[in-house]
Protein backbone atom coordinates (compact mmCIF):
# COMPACT_ATOMS: atom_id res chain seq x y z
CA UNK A 1 0.00 0.00 0.00
CA UNK A 2 0.89 3.77 -0.49
CA UNK A 3 0.42 5.49 2.58
CA UNK A 4 0.51 9.65 2.56
CA UNK A 5 0.25 11.54 5.87
CA UNK A 6 0.47 15.04 6.95
CA UNK A 7 0.92 16.49 9.94
CA UNK A 8 0.15 19.44 11.41
CA UNK A 9 0.43 21.68 14.95
CA UNK A 10 -1.98 19.95 16.15
CA UNK A 11 0.05 16.69 16.82
CA UNK A 12 2.38 18.23 18.63
CA UNK A 13 0.24 20.39 20.75
CA UNK A 14 -0.75 16.78 22.40
CA UNK A 15 2.72 16.66 23.97
CA UNK A 16 2.74 20.36 25.12
CA UNK A 17 3.69 22.23 22.57
CA UNK A 18 1.39 25.23 21.96
CA UNK A 19 0.17 26.00 18.88
CA UNK A 20 0.65 29.46 16.56
CA UNK A 21 -3.36 30.22 16.50
CA UNK A 22 -4.32 28.29 19.85
CA UNK A 23 -5.29 29.72 22.82
CA UNK A 24 -2.17 29.40 24.42
CA UNK A 25 -0.12 30.51 21.39
CA UNK A 26 0.97 33.69 22.91
CA UNK A 27 4.22 34.32 23.79
CA UNK A 28 4.61 37.63 26.20
CA UNK A 29 1.56 38.68 24.71
CA UNK A 30 3.30 38.79 21.41
CA UNK A 31 1.29 36.92 18.57
CA UNK A 32 4.01 34.39 17.47
CA UNK A 33 2.82 34.47 13.98
CA UNK A 34 4.14 38.31 13.73
CA UNK A 35 7.49 36.95 14.92
CA UNK A 36 8.15 34.42 12.85
CA UNK A 37 8.62 36.75 9.98
CA UNK A 38 11.94 38.18 7.69
CA UNK A 39 10.65 41.61 8.99
CA UNK A 40 10.20 40.92 12.58
CA UNK A 41 13.77 39.27 12.56
CA UNK A 42 15.34 42.54 10.85
CA UNK A 43 14.01 44.49 13.74
CA UNK A 44 14.32 42.89 16.34
CA UNK A 45 16.98 39.68 16.16
CA UNK A 46 17.59 39.62 19.89
CA UNK A 47 13.86 39.26 20.25
CA UNK A 48 13.32 36.65 17.88
CA UNK A 49 16.23 34.60 18.80
CA UNK A 50 14.97 34.80 22.85
CA UNK A 51 11.35 33.71 21.92
CA UNK A 52 12.75 30.28 18.99
CA UNK A 53 15.01 29.40 22.40
CA UNK A 54 12.67 29.17 24.65
CA UNK A 55 10.47 27.13 21.74
CA UNK A 56 13.44 25.03 21.61
CA UNK A 57 13.69 24.28 25.60
CA UNK A 58 9.82 23.29 25.56
CA UNK A 59 10.54 20.86 22.37
CA UNK A 60 13.92 19.43 24.14
CA UNK A 61 11.40 18.64 27.09
CA UNK A 62 8.12 17.95 25.26
CA UNK A 63 8.06 13.94 24.80
CA UNK A 64 6.28 11.62 21.30
CA UNK A 65 2.67 10.96 22.11
CA UNK A 66 0.72 7.59 20.89
CA UNK A 67 -0.15 9.44 17.88
CA UNK A 68 4.14 10.24 16.71
CA UNK A 69 4.29 6.40 17.53
CA UNK A 70 1.40 4.92 15.99
CA UNK A 71 2.56 6.92 12.47
CA UNK A 72 6.06 5.02 13.18
CA UNK A 73 4.17 1.64 13.21
CA UNK A 74 2.01 2.84 10.24
CA UNK A 75 5.46 3.35 7.99
CA UNK A 76 7.01 0.37 8.59
CA UNK A 77 3.77 -1.71 7.58
CA UNK A 78 3.21 0.12 4.07
CA UNK A 79 5.40 -0.69 0.82
CA UNK A 80 5.46 3.05 -0.12
CA UNK A 81 5.02 5.84 2.79
CA UNK A 82 5.71 9.33 3.11
CA UNK A 83 4.91 11.85 5.85
CA UNK A 84 4.92 15.66 5.11
CA UNK A 85 5.22 17.48 8.65
CA UNK A 86 4.55 21.44 8.66
CA UNK A 87 5.78 21.00 12.13
CA UNK A 88 9.49 21.91 13.13
CA UNK A 89 10.34 19.85 15.79
CA UNK A 90 11.69 16.38 16.19
CA UNK A 91 9.03 14.63 17.82
CA UNK A 92 8.44 12.61 14.55
CA UNK A 93 12.02 11.68 14.35
CA UNK A 94 12.29 11.03 18.08
CA UNK A 95 9.65 8.49 17.95
CA UNK A 96 11.56 6.76 15.57
CA UNK A 97 10.67 7.50 12.03
CA UNK A 98 13.55 6.63 9.50
CA UNK A 99 14.51 10.17 8.08
CA UNK A 100 13.94 8.96 4.44
CA UNK A 101 10.16 8.52 5.27
CA UNK A 102 9.83 11.87 6.38
CA UNK A 103 9.46 15.48 4.86
CA UNK A 104 9.71 18.67 6.80
CA UNK A 105 8.10 21.53 5.22
CA UNK A 106 8.30 24.00 7.63
CA UNK A 107 12.04 23.26 8.47
CA UNK A 108 13.94 22.25 11.43
CA UNK A 109 14.12 24.62 14.31
CA UNK A 110 17.10 23.09 15.67
CA UNK A 111 19.26 23.74 12.29
CA UNK A 112 20.42 27.35 12.60
CA UNK A 113 21.72 28.98 9.43
CA UNK A 114 23.34 32.18 7.76
CA UNK A 115 21.32 34.77 7.10
CA UNK A 116 23.65 35.78 4.11
CA UNK A 117 25.93 32.40 3.16
CA UNK A 118 25.07 29.02 2.91
CA UNK A 119 26.56 28.04 6.70
CA UNK A 120 24.11 25.93 8.72
CA UNK A 121 24.44 23.72 11.79
CA UNK A 122 22.21 21.48 14.12
CA UNK A 123 22.09 22.06 17.69
CA UNK A 124 19.62 19.70 18.67
CA UNK A 125 22.03 19.27 21.97
CA UNK A 126 21.43 22.46 24.29
CA UNK A 127 24.53 22.16 26.15
CA UNK A 128 26.87 22.95 23.09
CA UNK A 129 23.90 24.68 21.52
CA UNK A 130 26.16 28.37 21.52
CA UNK A 131 29.46 26.23 21.30
CA UNK A 132 30.76 27.08 17.50
CA UNK A 133 29.32 30.66 17.19
CA UNK A 134 30.08 34.27 18.30
CA UNK A 135 27.77 35.85 20.03
CA UNK A 136 26.75 39.40 20.36
CA UNK A 137 23.66 41.03 22.27
CA UNK A 138 22.52 37.13 22.34
CA UNK A 139 22.17 37.14 18.74
CA UNK A 140 24.33 34.08 17.15
CA UNK A 141 26.79 35.10 14.02
CA UNK A 142 28.21 32.77 11.35
CA UNK A 143 31.47 31.25 11.94
CA UNK A 144 31.90 31.86 7.95
CA UNK A 145 31.21 35.02 7.05
CA UNK A 146 29.98 36.82 10.44
CA UNK A 147 26.33 37.21 8.84
CA UNK A 148 23.55 37.09 11.69
CA UNK A 149 22.34 33.23 12.15
CA UNK A 150 18.39 32.68 12.05
CA UNK A 151 16.44 29.65 12.57
CA UNK A 152 16.10 27.13 10.22
CA UNK A 153 12.67 27.39 9.55
CA UNK A 154 9.99 28.85 6.78
CA UNK A 155 8.72 31.73 7.92
CA UNK A 156 5.74 33.83 6.55
CA UNK A 157 6.13 35.53 3.52
CA UNK A 158 9.03 32.62 2.73
CA UNK A 159 8.79 30.06 -0.36
CA UNK A 160 9.26 26.39 0.74
CA UNK A 161 12.53 24.74 0.13
CA UNK A 162 12.46 23.32 -3.72
CA UNK A 163 14.49 20.33 -2.82
CA UNK A 164 11.58 18.92 -0.50
CA UNK A 165 8.51 20.60 -2.60
CA UNK A 166 10.14 17.95 -5.50
CA UNK A 167 10.16 15.17 -2.66
CA UNK A 168 6.79 15.69 -2.16
CA UNK A 169 5.89 15.98 -6.01
CA UNK A 170 7.99 12.49 -6.56
CA UNK A 171 6.29 10.79 -4.39
CA UNK A 172 2.75 12.03 -5.33
CA UNK A 173 3.72 11.38 -9.49
CA UNK A 174 4.46 7.85 -8.72
CA UNK A 175 0.93 7.02 -8.26
CA UNK A 176 -2.33 7.26 -6.22
CA UNK A 177 -2.26 6.55 -2.80
CA UNK A 178 -4.79 4.07 -1.08
CA UNK A 179 -4.57 6.01 2.37
CA UNK A 180 -4.34 9.64 2.76
CA UNK A 181 -4.67 10.80 6.85
CA UNK A 182 -4.43 14.41 7.81
CA UNK A 183 -3.75 14.76 11.41
CA UNK A 184 -3.82 18.37 13.24
CA UNK A 185 -3.60 20.77 10.67
CA UNK A 186 -5.65 23.64 10.44
CA UNK A 187 -5.03 23.10 6.30
CA UNK A 188 -5.06 26.91 5.88
CA UNK A 189 -2.25 26.41 3.17
CA UNK A 190 -3.80 25.15 -0.40
CA UNK A 191 -0.61 23.04 -0.50
CA UNK A 192 -2.04 21.18 2.07
CA UNK A 193 -5.41 20.40 0.63
CA UNK A 194 -3.81 20.17 -2.79
CA UNK A 195 -1.37 17.72 -1.78
CA UNK A 196 -3.72 15.70 -0.06
CA UNK A 197 -6.55 15.64 -2.75
CA UNK A 198 -3.91 14.67 -5.07
CA UNK A 199 -2.91 12.17 -3.51
CA UNK A 200 -6.11 9.99 -3.05
CA UNK A 201 -7.01 10.79 -6.48
CA UNK A 202 -10.48 10.29 -5.89
CA UNK A 203 -9.83 6.35 -5.56
CA UNK A 204 -8.27 5.97 -2.15
CA UNK A 205 -9.01 6.71 1.60
CA UNK A 206 -8.78 10.87 2.71
CA UNK A 207 -9.18 10.56 6.46
CA UNK A 208 -8.61 13.57 8.71
CA UNK A 209 -8.40 13.46 12.48
CA UNK A 210 -9.00 17.14 13.56
CA UNK A 211 -11.32 18.11 16.93
CA UNK A 212 -12.32 20.86 14.59
CA UNK A 213 -13.34 21.70 10.86
CA UNK A 214 -11.24 22.53 8.21
CA UNK A 215 -11.33 23.82 4.55
CA UNK A 216 -10.29 19.81 4.24
CA UNK A 217 -12.98 18.08 5.66
CA UNK A 218 -15.52 18.37 2.92
CA UNK A 219 -12.66 15.96 0.90
CA UNK A 220 -12.30 14.08 3.56
CA UNK A 221 -14.12 10.38 3.14
CA UNK A 222 -14.15 10.03 6.98
CA UNK A 223 -13.63 12.49 9.63
CA UNK A 224 -12.78 11.61 13.27
CA UNK A 225 -13.07 14.33 15.49
CA UNK A 226 -10.87 13.28 18.15
CA UNK A 227 -7.05 14.18 19.72
CA UNK A 228 -4.61 12.40 17.39
CA UNK A 229 -3.18 10.15 20.53
CA UNK A 230 -6.94 9.03 20.97
CA UNK A 231 -7.59 8.02 17.91
CA UNK A 232 -4.73 7.40 15.99
CA UNK A 233 -3.64 4.19 17.59
CA UNK A 234 -7.01 2.53 17.00
CA UNK A 235 -7.25 3.65 13.73
CA UNK A 236 -3.97 1.98 13.11
CA UNK A 237 -5.18 -0.88 15.29
CA UNK A 238 -7.95 -1.33 13.40
CA UNK A 239 -5.94 -1.00 10.29
CA UNK A 240 -3.23 -3.83 10.88
CA UNK A 241 -6.18 -5.72 12.38
CA UNK A 242 -7.76 -6.11 8.31
CA UNK A 243 -6.78 -7.83 5.52
CA UNK A 244 -9.08 -5.56 3.24
CA UNK A 245 -7.02 -2.25 3.29
CA UNK A 246 -10.85 -0.15 3.43
CA UNK A 247 -10.97 1.28 6.85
Amino acid sequence: MRILVITGAGISAESGNPTFRGKDGYWRNLDPAKLATPEAFARDPKLVWEWYRERRERIRAAKPNAAHEAIVTLSEQAREFLLVTQNVDDLHARAGLAPEKMVQIHGDIFVSRCSRCDFKRIDHDQEHEHEHEEEEDGIPRCPECGGLMRPGVVWFGEQLDPGKIDIVEDFLGSGPCDLVIIIGTTALFGYIIDWAVRAADGKGHLIEINPDETPLSKFATKLIREPAAIALPRLIEQFLMRSDPAL
